[in-house]
């Protein structure tokens, strides 16, 4: 589910510094990184928070100023709405907004119009009476993107040589993308990585950069199979009902056992073996519908996850079948065991 959640705007490795936004080039030995197996191509980029404005419409947005290599990686061309601006993604002065970024600002496709001013704040700036915090520039959208609805409501994609002038740092970078060949190990060509890049960068993978959806899956799981132990206890409530019920209405075949010289440790086990019949018949109906509900979405996907539209992701484990047999199995046996206990002797007094 996480990859699907992943464009071709996230590199597949990314170097970022660990205590600063941004770091220099001359830190990194790019060169030597480059040359290691299983690199296909480095691009770098700067990511910087700004301010847009088409005449008094106003929206806060993420610039990402990449180099050639990333437009050509992140497949740009094929992500431009109508194909509008492919032939000046490489220019300069030109910025493509995200298709939401784009609408707000009411601009439209192939428009003589779609001029914007740029705010960027000043690095390093004493404010002073009349001083503006900004740096503006004035720039031309060429076209709209469409990746995914995160990427469409916030960026803002443009050459980086143009952030160098806005934030007087031409040097300056916030990460470095990394792309593998075909058939590469993210894992394996990270840890080379970090080798060359030392203690201050840290280098992450797609899945790392989301090590908190695992986390909280890890602790979901486990938080769903206590309310589902709770759902069985409360189940479990039922069948002390309907043993209470049988052990009522055969009352009369109790005497009648005792008097034929059935032992009470018989009489007992009747009953409970009719008591784990019904166990075995609800768990086996239960885990049935369970894994047809779950075959289900796993074939049609018919639970889709908000804002993300993909399917629910569902897999089999065998230790997960196990639990919760064991579970359900074992507070059927307790819940069966000591009821009849109570309930057979009360009628045998």
């Amino acid at each position: 589910m996480v990859s699907k959640l992943y464009t071709a705007f996230d590199a597949p490795l990314t170097i970022q510094h660990k205590s600063r936004k941004t770091f220099f080039v001359s830190q990194l030995d790019l060169k030597t990184i480059q040359q290691m197996k299983g690199i296909k191509s480095i691009s770098k980029e700067r990511e910087e928070l700004v301010v847009l404005r088409k005449n008094k419409r106003w929206i806060n947005a993420n610039i990402h100023a990449v180099d050639h290599i990333f437009i050509r990686e992140a497949k740009v061309k094929n992500h431009l709405i109508n194909g509008f601006g492919s032939e000046r993604l490489n220019q300069e002065n030109s910025v493509f907004l995200g298709a939401e970024v784009f609408s707000k600002l009411k601009l439209g496709l192939g428009s003589e119009q779609n001029d914007i001013v740029i705010y960027a704040p000043k690095n390093n700036l004493r404010l002073r009476p009349g001083s503006s915090p900004f740096k503006t520039a004035s720039l031309d959208v060429a076209g709209a993107l469409n990746y995914n609805q995160e990427l469409n409501g916030t960026v803002v994609l443009c050459n980086l040589n143009l952030v160098a002038t806005l934030f007087d740092q031409p040097d300056a970078l916030s990460r470095v993308n990394i792309y593998l060949e075909p058939g590469a190990s993210e894992r394996l060509v990270s840890e080379q990585i970090k080798k060359i890049t030392g203690a201050a960068f840290k280098v992450k993978t797609q899945f790392e950069k989301n090590e908190l959806i695992y986390k909280t899956s890890k602790s979901e799981r486990l938080v769903v199979f206590i309310i589902l132990l709770f759902v069985f206890v409360l189940a479990s409530f039922n069948l002390i009902a309907a043993l209470t019920m049988l052990t009522h209405e055969k009352r009369e075949n109790l005497t009648i056992m005792k008097a034929m010289g059935m032992s009470a440790k018989d009489r007992f086990m009747v009953f409970f073996l009719e008591g784990q019949l019904l166990v075995v018949f609800g768990v086996s109906l239960g885990l049935g519908l369970g894994l047809l509900i779950c075959w289900s979405q796993q074939t049609i996907g018919w639970l889709i996850v908000p804002g993300a539209n993909v399917p629910f992701p569902i897999v089999f484990q065998a230790r997960d079948f196990l639990y919760i047999l064991l579970a359900s199995s074992a507070l059927g046996f307790l819940f069966t065991y000591f009821p009849l206990r109570i309930l057979l002797n009360k009628s045998a007094q």
